[in-house]
């Protein structure tokens, strides 16, 4: 059982979220990049195994790993009071710094493979955005089945949330934090600006 004292705890479904704009546009644009030169196999065929692809990696990235998170959010622990909630803005920032790198990379693999494949690499990292973005809503639906948000402890949580680092997940009620279930961004009242973290609830 997980257990937190004074730790900042991350909202498992802002992490699972976090790369999936970071794919879709770039993805998106590698694409559009793609189409503006013929490459060996030419654009129709291109787009085509582009089309494949990018069903493929949605359906991967949206089905790995579900059975470790159901199992996770299944013994869930309720947070404590001494434990800090870190702000949705705070999570994605750490995160893309984390991997930005990796994330140029793979955008510039990505245009270079449309010399040879037209558009088709752009479309599967789109795809896997794609598929990570459901993926954070079906985690919406979970925490909305259970009236309890999913949370996971920063240090544990740097290569997965889901990882083999993660011993258990840690609960609150809807209200707690600035994200909604599934990791979108809550409104706030006009004028109240948001902080790191925040108290649990």
């Amino acid at each position: 059982m997980a257990r937190a004292q004074n730790a900042a705890l991350a909202r498992v479904a802002v992490v699972v979220r976090a790369p999936a704009p970071l794919l879709w546009w770039p993805g998106l644009l590698s694409a559009a990049i793609g189409g503006l030169v013929p490459g060996l196999t030419g654009r129709h065929i291109g787009l085509l195994a582009g089309a494949a692809l990018f069903l493929i990696a949605a359906a991967v990235a949206f089905s790995v790993r579900r059975n470790r998170y159901k199992e996770l959010a299944r013994g869930v622990s309720r947070a404590g009071r001494t434990v800090f909630l870190q702000d949705r803005h705070v999570t994605i920032r750490n995160w893309r710094r984390a991997r930005r790198w990796w994330l140029l990379l793979a955008f510039l693999a990505s245009v270079g493979s449309s010399f040879a494949v037209p558009s088709a690499a752009g479309l599967a990292l789109a795809g896997a955005g794609a598929g990570l973005w459901a993926k954070s809503m079906w985690l919406g639906g979970l925490e909305r089945g259970t009236d309890t948000l999913l949370w996971v402890r920063t240090e544990w949580a740097k290569a997965s949330p889901a990882g083999k680092a993660v011993s258990g997940y840690f609960g609150t009620g809807l209200a707690a934090g600035d994200a909604l279930p599934g990791g979108g961004r809550r409104p706030r009242p006009r004028g109240v600006r948001g902080r790191a973290v925040s108290a649990a609830r």
